[in-house]
């Protein structure tokens, strides 16, 4: 570039550095977006527009309004948003331009004009790739258009959203000024990109794709809003990871290394040689993993591990995905688990075998969602993407990264292709969101070289549905996908508990259940309780705290404490089970699935079968009774009303009751007959069903209810949607709480960060302390507030902390200040 060309470019700011005075320009930013975009863009079979997308998503920068905005924040000296369009922290001059400036739809309508040009063309040379051309047109200007906000509708009820924002006036747009000022490289380059030849080849190349299977009308929509929620993942991270090199170059060299899945494999494998199999479980441990190794060697697609508990699927599973990571040469591999307290025992089991690597480099724990939906510059160039080759992530975060609102998910998207995603505990997904689920693993399975490992001792029927809503998305697994060769046999060998079904008509009252407890705790040793509601487990676990002995110790699992603290209080639980110490631990259901501990008695709250099934593998688990206990009791008053999974889990669980032998309660076929029963029955509740008769099937795929017609492909109403999505029934606030001296110290360095910025160091004390978070509902969050006991990390940094006088012990966070006993059992 001639020193003219230089100081054209570098009179065009995209980032001021009001520290150092030294800006990037315009120019430097488009073209390092446009080559992190092409390489994200390439996992997914779409380099090219990749790369045109992240050229232009700022091209609206080059206008004089929004340099005089960036000379008013140089003399200002002020902190500044410059990519939040919603809202900014600056003030007086600046403030009063902000959100005034559109700078991000000068490029979707340059992108949107050069490629329909080429659509006469298209339709004379093959009409039926139209369709497809119109998508790829669609998606580009779309992911240009919403890189500020999240993707925007395409219709909806009321408004041509996409059209109209394409429509846009150009006084307001500022296109033509952008066009005379663009570097010419710039113009050149997309230009090259936005050719006729181009789109010719992508259009056939998504023709190709959707055409290889059979697919109903609104798999195919849903599948078309795939591909541009993917594009959109891979510019909102190149933009997310330019902006934060440019504030931190030494990042740069830490950018796509690849991760030595061959070194990894060879530690797996010394690690499994360690181990000489001695009792008979130990030996079917070890069959159960030496077929997922041998299987890791088969094609990319959906995979079922159905093991019962104790069988060892963790370590069958990570072998599993790490020799198939090698085999493929994947990106990484992530782990999707129902419950923390699970991500955090899974981490630990990875990092030992791991061990004598830097597991830093290696391993990441994403759980607790500190990152705030309003993201201010700051916590956007903080916001985790993903990119460690090993991730261990909650269905939560996985379905908010798919479905949810904004860009900070959205950011992770792409981390989804050319990967293994090991979703433990696969019956915990949520009901409503199944056929969303299923759609977007086909997609993913099937065009963007990724691989699903369904694990679970109560394998739900993703892939069996229904005749009638197979073409709303059903899970494309075949069945010789199963790396469980005989699994009824398999089940046979495993059996370590008796289930007694101790329900009764009148139900068991608060003095009865105490005193079966405390009978099987004397006979066992050991003994845990897990109950459905928050109100039962205070209950019990204020009764029988008053008559705890010396030699006896009473524990309390909720997720009103961090994930550090219930870590510790686990290690507790299980030191004590290993020395055959009396033992009992009063949980809520974040106990039961894949947590390991070992107890000699359970007694479970009626509940859905496979909850059953899941606590009944926290008794006698490693075999050392013949047979362990597990008691199935209903209490005379509990208050489900508002709990619908759990009360349609019953009912569906009482059938079974009477239809099977209590001996036969855990075997495969009585599982399959409970999901019939707990499944099929909800089959309405499976498009994730709306008011008003809509659904967020309908919005992501064929949107029946827009306002049509339209010429265009893309239907969808992709912000409507997110903005209704909830992953849980409610939303939640996270919140970082002072449970230990660490703890204290990451809250006193995010206070203090405020006065010298550093987006490296934000990024790590977030992540520090996510074991320090704790969730909350919307009425805790109130009361919380309107006690003071809640405090943002800085002005306008949504990051919030609590008051120490409101964390206990016991009990975790607290509606009232130290040590007071709360109802906050979630």
């Amino acid at each position: 570039m001639s020193n003219f060309q230089q100081a054209k470019s570098l009179a065009h700011i995209a980032h001021p550095d009001i520290q150092h005075g030294n800006h990037q320009s315009v120019f430097a930013h488009l073209q390092g977006v446009s080559q992190i975009s092409a390489v994200l863009a390439t996992k997914i079979g779409f380099t090219e527009q990749g790369q045109l997308i992240g050229l232009l998503h700022d091209f609206g920068k080059y206008s004089s309004a929004f340099q005089h905005y960036m000379r008013l924040i140089i003399q200002e000296q002020t902190d500044y948003n410059p990519d939040n369009d919603e809202g900014s922290t600056e003030s007086s001059a600046s403030k009063s331009l902000k959100g005034k400036i559109d700078h991000s739809s000068a490029g979707a309508q340059w992108v949107y004009q050069a490629l329909l040009a080429h659509l006469d063309k298209l339709q004379q040379q093959d009409k039926t790739l139209v369709p497809f051309g119109l998508t790829i047109v669609q998606a580009l200007s779309i992911c240009i258009a919403s890189h500020h906000s999240g993707l925007i509708d395409c219709l909806s009820k009321n408004e041509h959203v996409f059209a109209n924002r394409i429509k846009k006036h150009d006084d307001l747009t500022h296109l033509s000024e952008c066009v005379e000022k663009a570097d010419p490289e710039v113009l050149t380059q997309a230009q090259s990109l936005a050719s006729y030849n181009g789109l010719f080849k992508c259009s056939q190349n998504l023709k190709s794709m959707f055409q290889k299977y059979e697919l109903s009308v609104i798999e195919q929509d849903y599948y078309f809003g795939m591909f541009t929620k993917l594009l959109f993942s891979c510019l909102i991270d190149a933009d997310r990871i330019d902006s934060a090199d440019f504030e931190q170059p030494d990042n740069r060299a830490e950018r796509f290394k690849p991760a030595d899945w061959g070194l990894a494999c060879d530690k797996i494998e010394s690690f499994i040689a360690k181990y000489v199999p001695v009792n008979p479980i130990d030996h079917i441990r070890s069959e159960i993993s030496e077929n997922c190794v041998n299987r890791a060697q088969e094609e990319i697609g959906i995979y079922s591990l159905t093991v019962p508990t104790g069988g060892g699927k963790t370590y069958a599973s990570l072998r599993f995905a790490l020799h198939h990571a090698n085999r493929h040469n994947l990106d990484r591999i992530i782990y999707i688990i129902p419950f923390t307290s699970i991500i955090e025992q899974n981490a630990a089991a990875i990092r030992d075998v791991l061990k004598g690597l830097n597991t830093d480099d290696w391993v990441l724990e994403h759980h607790c969602n500190l990152e705030p939906e309003q993201q201010t510059w700051r916590s956007k160039l903080a916001c985790e993407n993903w990119d460690k080759p090993i991730i261990l992530t909650t269905m939560v975060q996985f379905l908010e990264t798919v479905f949810a609102s904004g860009t900070r998910g959205s950011r992770r998207l792409h981390q989804l292709s050319n990967a293994v995603l090991v979703f433990d505990e696969i019956q915990t997904l949520p009901i409503r969101c199944v056929h969303l689920f299923n759609n977007t693993l086909n997609y993913l399975t099937r065009f963007c070289r990724t691989t699903a490992l369904m694990c679970t001792a109560t394998q739900p029927l993703l892939n069996q549905l229904p005749q009638q809503i197979k073409h709303l998305g059903e899970l494309q697994l075949p069945r010789e996908n199963e790396l469980t060769p005989n699994i009824a046999e398999l089940y046979q060998q495993l059996e370590r508990v008796s289930i007694q079904d101790i329900t009764k008509k009148t139900g068991w009252n608060a003095a009865e259940i105490t005193e079966l407890i405390q009978k099987q705790l004397a006979a066992e040793q050991s003994c845990l309780v897990i109950v459905n509601t928050k109100a039962w487990a205070k209950t019990l676990f204020q009764a029988l705290q008053h008559q705890v002995s010396d030699e006896m110790a009473i524990f309390h699992l909720s997720t009103g404490m961090c994930p550090a603290h219930r870590k510790a209080i686990l290690d507790e639980i299980r030191m004590r089970l290993s020395e055959g110490v009396m033992t009992l631990c009063i949980s809520t259901q974040l106990i039961e699935a894949g947590v390991d501990v070992d107890f000699g008695c359970v007694i479970r709250f009626v509940a859905g079968l496979d909850s059953i099934a899941q606590a009944a593998g926290r008794c006698n688990r490693n075999g050392k009774q013949q047979k362990g206990n597990v008691f199935v009791l209903n209490p005379n008053d509990e208050n489900i009303g508002m709990l619908h999974d759990i009360r349609t889990g019953i009912a569906a669980t009482n059938r079974i009751f009477t239809e099977f032998d209590e001996a036969d309660l855990l075997k495969p076929e009585a599982m399959e007959r409970y999901f019939q029963y707990y499944f099929f029955e909800r089959l309405k509740e499976m498009t994730y069903p709306l008011k008003g008769g809509q659904s967020l099937l309908n919005l992501l795929s064929s949107n029946l209810n827009n306002i049509n017609p339209t010429q265009f492909t893309l239907k969808q109403s992709f912000m409507t949607a997110a903005k209704q999505f909830k992953a849980i029934d409610a939303p939640i606030h996270s919140v970082i709480v002072p449970f230990n001296d660490e703890a204290q110290s990451i809250i006193t360095q995010l206070c203090a960060i405020n006065k010298a910025f550093d987006a490296v160091t934000f990024h790590n004390l977030l992540k520090a302390a996510q074991k320090y978070s704790v969730n909350i509902f919307p009425n805790v969050w109130q009361k919380l507030n309107e006690q003071q006991a809640v405090y943002p990390i800085a002005q306008d940094e949504a990051v919030f902390y609590l008051s120490e006088a409101f964390y206990s012990q016991d009990f975790g966070l607290s509606l009232e200040v130290a040590n007071a006993q709360q109802d906050l059992i979630f």
